[in-house]
């Protein structure tokens, strides 16, 4: 588990210089292009295992993570570790708020199952 934690906790590292020096388009490319790696270990963690790493990342770093950057980061992690994950973001119209959050198979996995019923999609990446 402590590997997992390590790893998110360097994925938020790294896309918080993406977010402070570069744009939303810049982020956007690099989750569009992270493919989900093949499996070569014998131990392959569950999805649920990896999300809860990156919770524990979160409570770590020293900056408050906003949920497009959690997101993001659990994208790549689960990615990284043989899942077909997917970041979805979502608006709702009034009030006006958004949100991140990733699927697998079209189940969310790292915030509450409801979220499409809260939220319109309007990016997946």
């Amino acid at each position: 588990m402590k590997q997992f934690v390590l790893e998110s906790w360097l994925l938020l590292l790294y896309l918080e210089f993406v977010m402070r020096f570069r744009d939303f388009k810049a982020l956007n490319g690099i989750v569009r292009r992270e493919k989900v790696r093949p499996l070569h270990a014998s131990h392959h963690p569950e999805s649920a295992e990896l999300c809860y790493a990156m919770d524990l990342a979160c409570v770590f770093f020293p900056k408050r993570i906003m949920c497009l950057q959690r997101s993001a980061a659990t994208t790549l992690l689960l990615r990284r570790h043989g899942w077909e994950a997917e970041m979805v973001i979502g608006a709702q119209i009034l009030p006006f708020r958004s949100h991140a959050w990733v699927e697998i198979k079209g189940a969310v996995v790292n915030d509450k199952a409801y979220m499409l019923d809260i939220y319109q999609v309007l990016e997946r990446c």
